[in-house]
């Protein structure tokens, strides 16, 4: 008897075995998908993994339901990448699975199945595939021209003259009925009737949804500037001694052009490329400027793309045609590669590339180097603020190091002015939030035609609303977290589990009437500068604007073609975005970056506020950047303002040194959470004492987050520091066995214990 190991799509450890029947004998391949029975009544589209004669013991062995493809979906690569990743990440095989997967592919939920397209067509009934038929036909039609013209149009379009005079019904092109009813200017009725008389007829075709439009692309390159090139020549070099280098340039230095030349360079060896971005946001502009260069050889992989778009763009890379380079988010180092050789990470240093939840918990940029490690192929990171860990790595030796500090067309980088917003409230000269300098800056900026970024790090109207007279602040039920006022839906919402409710005229406490915003969001941002330039055309790009494709696009396309005067924006406007006439950009407060509880925050500080600054400046001007803060003499502000990011990492490698933080040590976090909060505690306890047995002081906690309540769950967190030199197997191995041990505990079945590494 035949078995197959296999991957359920469940947060399940480990795999399961079925029996291989008769009658799919020689159809089950590993990296197939097999419709297998699961409890008493479920069934599910499972994965093979592995086809063997190891009869199991003490089991009952169910039978292999359905085999759905052909030939495998995953390539052995992939399914090795999904082991390694369940185990690093500490996380179940099948949570893997669900991630990879387009949800079309995941045969188990029919409401988001994949559907192949079907488009419809048309061709003359076999009854009228005759000369002498067609010429009776409009004879009879005589008194109704519009449908004759209809179906003149159709034997024109499908080149009906040569098939009938052949006889030879091979030689009618097909013709789309929707493009028929176009070219003619004519309507479904026309047709119904030609063929309720039995002369034409309706086909369905199935296609895919993928662009064919011919892009002209002649595979032009832009001649690279001299540091350019120096820094193309030096990265070959380098990877000659390592697989992996950073390219730390500069904003605004060209680094996208050095990138296009890599990828033309991978494609003349015959090789595919994996173009990673962090955002979403910035595909629509990188995207429009490859296709330039590279044509149709490209394809987009997001979740902004429907289901059936990326089941279609993973079957392509299946094909013998497959993209040659794929541009996408973190989702997509899962994609089949077959003949990868270059993998770029643009904006490495992004949080973005960190999955949170749910599992598993990867982070893109190092999946992404497994993914390049395993085909052979080349990585290159590219950053104006490389992450401490990248950076470090570059300092011991381990990736190659390539510097790019001389900005395109010799464009400075911007000036950096820090404003004192203690200061200004003091002397009464804020408008707002906005100090008397910024409010300057942008006026003259507006007055000479050019436009201005203003970045506020929060969503919504206001972070809270408050009672004047006694306080109160409304909360989530189910989050320890105050409501998010958003105006223009005239609710209050949760950030973290969405749930809303409505604004109250009254204090529910006190009921006083009076119930102040406390705080500004990004949509009272955008209403207050309308209130201080009447004038200007103001456009916002937060979360809120930019849940659909073409609302982000509709944001960036009116803002490059200069439609739109000022941009405010959350960390979205801070990534790799071009614009030839931004001049001036408003950091408005940097202390809600700078004071978050986390000993990252200094770093992620500087590398949003150097970023938003790189926008400012391009095409032979010097930007302005204001920098509104309440701690204008933090060793942090001034390395922004001096893009001292060298300053900036030997700080924090001091600090963290000492207090055995990344990069020279690894975290490993463990989660609990219950809906009770005493069970919990006791859980927490347990496992802190458990884990002090194992790996001594390096056990901090449990701790409660500074969120300890999301969607009705306590939360209490361990952090466990590794050093390097750790056997980290080992290490994996003991937290997995603790997560079993008290999962299998009556008290604390009901709890969740997941891990959150590096």
């Amino acid at each position: 008897m035949r078995y197959v190991d296999v991957i359920l799509p469940l947060p399940l450890d480990g795999t399961f075995t079925y029996s291989i029947p008769p009658s799919l004998a020689g159809r089950v391949q590993p990296g197939c998908r097999l419709t297998v029975p699961f409890g008493t009544k479920k069934r599910y589209s499972a994965i093979a993994l592995r086809l063997h004669d190891e009869t199991p013991v003490n089991c009952q062995v169910k039978e292999v339901i359905e085999v759905l493809d052909e030939s495998p979906l995953l390539l052995p690569s992939q399914l090795q990448l999904w082991q390694w990743m369940a185990d690093y990440y500490l996380c179940p095989l099948g949570s893997v699975y669900k991630a990879a997967l387009p949800s079309g592919l995941k045969e188990e939920d029919e409401q988001i199945s994949y559907k192949p397209k079907l488009v419809p067509y048309v061709r003359l009934t076999e009854t009228y595939f005759e000369e002498a038929q067609i010429i009776n036909v409009f004879l009879d039609l005589k008194r109704a021209p519009k449908q004759a013209s209809l179906l003149m149009k159709y034997l024109e379009m499908s080149k009906a003259a040569a098939a009938l005079t052949l006889k030879n019904p091979q030689l009618l092109v097909e013709v789309e009925k929707q493009e028929l009813l176009r070219q003619a200017d004519s309507n479904t009725t026309l047709f119904n009737a030609l063929v309720e008389k039995g002369i034409l007829e309706q086909y369905d075709k199935q296609t895919d949804r993928l662009d064919h439009d011919e892009i002209p692309a002649d595979m032009v390159l832009h001649l690279l500037s001299p540091a350019q090139q120096l820094a193309l020549d030096k990265i070959n070099a380098q990877w000659q001694e390592h697989n992996v280098v950073l390219l730390h340039g500069v904003t605004s230095s060209g680094k996208t052009e050095v990138y296009i030349h890599l990828i033309h360079q991978a494609l003349e060896q015959n090789k595919q490329v994996l173009y990673l971005l962090p955002e979403i946001v910035l595909t629509t502009q990188l995207v429009n400027r490859l296709k330039r260069v590279f044509g149709n050889r490209l394809g987009v992989y997001h979740s902004k793309y429907s289901t059936e778009m990326r089941v279609e763009i993973w079957q392509k890379q299946l094909s013998t045609s497959p993209y040659d380079i794929i541009v996408g988010v973190r989702s997509s180092v899962f994609l089949p590669f077959q003949h990868l050789g270059l993998v770029i990470v643009d904006e490495e240093h992004e949080t973005s590339f960190k999955q949170q939840d749910p599992a598993p918990r990867y982070h893109g940029r190092n999946v992404a180097l497994m993914v390049a490690h395993a085909a052979g192929a080349k990585t290159l990171l590219g950053t104006a603020t490389p992450s401490l860990e990248t950076y470090y790595n570059c300092q011991t030796g381990k990736y190659g190091l390539v510097e790019l500090f001389e900005r395109y067309q010799q464009v400075t980088l911007p000036d950096i002015q820090v404003v004192n917003i203690a200061e200004e409230r003091r002397k009464k000269m804020m408008t707002g939030p906005f100090t008397s300098v910024l409010l300057q800056e942008m006026n003259e900026a507006l007055q000479n035609g050019e436009q201005v970024i203003l970045f506020q790090n929060r969503r919504g109207y206001a972070p809270t609303i408050e009672c004047h007279t006694c306080g109160w602040v409304p909360r989530c039920p189910h989050c320890d977290v105050s409501l998010t006022f958003h105006k223009r839906l005239n609710q209050m919402t949760c950030h973290y589990c969405g749930y809303t409710d409505s604004v109250p005229c009254r204090c529910p406490n006190c009921e006083d009437e009076k119930i102040e915003t406390i705080g500004f969001g990004t949509e009272r941002i955008e209403d207050q500068i309308r209130e201080v330039f009447p004038q200007a055309r103001v456009a916002r790009m937060d979360l809120d604007t930019t849940r659909s494709r073409q609302g982000y696009e509709q944001i960036l396309r009116d803002f490059e073609q200069g439609q739109t005067d000022i941009l405010v924006g959350t960390q979205m406007v801070t990534k790799g975005l071009d614009f030839d006439r931004v001049s001036v950009v408003g950091i408005l407060n940097a202390d809600t970056m700078l004071n978050l509880p986390d000993f990252r925050s200094y770093e992620h500080a500087f590398q949003m506020m150097a970023q938003v600054a790189g926008r400012a400046g391009r095409r032979g001007k010097q930007g302005r950047v204001i920098l509104q803060t309440k701690t204008p003499d933090l060793p942090v502000v001034q390395q922004v303002v001096n893009h001292d990011y060298k300053a900036l990492y030997a700080d924090q490698l001091t600090e963290r040194r000492m207090f055995h933080y990344p990069p020279l040590y690894r975290l490993i976090n463990v989660y609990m959470k219950h809906r009770y909060e005493a069970t919990l505690n006791g859980l927490a306890y347990e496992m802190a004492n458990l884990l002090r047995k194992v790996f001594g002081e390096r056990v901090l906690g449990p701790d409660t987050p500074p969120i300890a309540r999301i969607q009705s769950l306590y939360i209490r967190k361990i952090v466990l520091k590794v050093e390097p030199e750790a056997n980290l197997k080992e290490v994996r191995n003991r937290l997995r066995q603790a997560q079993q041990y008290f999962m299998a505990l009556d008290k604390y079945k009901a709890a969740q214990i997941y891990f959150e590494v590096d």
